[in-house]
């Protein structure tokens, strides 16, 4: 049965001043809004003034290079999702020409039928060079000097990004029409009915819950996320800012709307990502007898999300091998006892 469920609570709005400080917002483990912060940007500025003049702006920086244009039928209403087979997508993929996937975006301005039109996750400095030399965010502390962002672009009409998390810290520039993320947090997981591993729809796994119809028999505990979430309301502009593994529902809510997001994370860029951990403990503890994964349990608490010096304190360092705080050289060591023992 499908039934409405509304996220009632807001996102919270901060006094910025025009200063970002990125580690300071991330240290309160929740989503902020920083309200205007990017309204100087000349895209937004473009935005402000009609959608052609924010496409071509977009194309002054179009380095030639075919871009992927994901389009759906007028029935999907923008939701980029699966089939009903949940093996497949409800939509089409392409590669094609920026400028050209900006005028079949423009044809259909005030079309209440048109198709969905999506270019997903797009790398700024490849796809669009020295757009950020004239629209950049500049965080305090120069904390992307230390953890190099990842830029991209997301551009399209009416669209919809189902609920989904990323493995790195987000800053989300609502730089033309207006967006809505609705917002939850890592604990949720279960209650957002993950779907598939493989395939998805953008690379990451999103929630198989029609937010606009969720069907409450078959996704019961989608009430106590809707409870937990919260929503933040974005004008051409704004930016928010969100720690990682937050799930995130973003509704694209104009017909032509663009936005621009930094990834970045704190880690070092010798740690493997974490979904790789977790898809070897698939294979190797998932299955196991219930009391030997409480026992596992207890030794990951203990080596993994224990105190990382107290595990070793006990040890000579020259006897603490992997169990030291990692560095490079220890990295490539693990790595290597790792993929020897994987591939015996």
């Amino acid at each position: 049965m499908a039934e409405k469920l509304h996220v009632s609570r807001r996102v919270r709005e901060i006094d910025h001043s025009g200063v970002l400080d990125l580690e300071a917002l991330i240290a309160t483990e929740e989503p902020v809004i920083l309200r205007g912060l990017a309204a100087d940007w000349p895209l937004v500025q473009a935005g402000r003034r009609s959608p052609q003049e924010a496409a071509a702006y977009l194309r002054r920086f179009d380095a030639g290079r075919p871009v992927t244009g994901y389009v759906g039928e007028p029935a999907i209403r923008g939701r980029f999702h699966y089939d009903e087979t949940a093996t497949a997508m409800n939509f089409s993929a392409q590669r094609i020409a920026l400028g050209d996937f900006l005028d079949s975006v423009l044809g259909h301005l005030g079309d209440a039928e048109a198709p969905a039109y999506y270019i997903g996750s797009t790398d700024l400095d490849t796809y669009l060079p020295e757009f950020r030399a004239e629209n950049d965010l500049v965080p305090h502390g120069n904390v992307f000097d230390r953890h190099p962002p990842l830029a991209s672009i997301w551009i399209g009409n009416r669209t919809i990004a189902s609920a989904h998390h990323d493995m790195s810290n987000n800053a989300a520039v609502c730089a033309v029409g207006r967006r809505r993320f609705t917002l939850f947090p890592p604990d949720q997981v279960a209650n957002l009915y993950p779907g598939p591993l493989a395939p998805t729809p953008g690379g990451q796994v999103v929630s198989m819950v029609d937010f606009a119809a969720p069907d409450v028999d078959a996704y019961p505990g989608f009430a106590a996320a809707v409870a937990a979430g919260s929503v933040a309301d974005l004008e051409a502009g704004d930016v928010l800012v969100y720690p990682a593994l937050w799930w995130h529902h973003v509704e694209a809510l104009d017909d032509f709307n663009v936005l621009v997001n930094y990834w970045w994370n704190a880690a070092p860029a010798f740690m493997d990502t974490p979904m790789d951990t977790m898809l070897h403990a698939l294979l190797s503890l998932r299955d196991r007898p219930a009391q030997e994964k409480r026992a596992w349990r207890a030794m990951f608490d203990h080596y993994v999300f224990g105190d990382a010096e107290a595990v070793a304190a006990h040890l000579p360092p020259p006897a603490r091998g992997p169990l030291a705080p990692l560095d490079e050289p220890g990295a490539r060591q693990l790595r290597a006892y790792l993929l020897h023992r994987l591939n015996r």
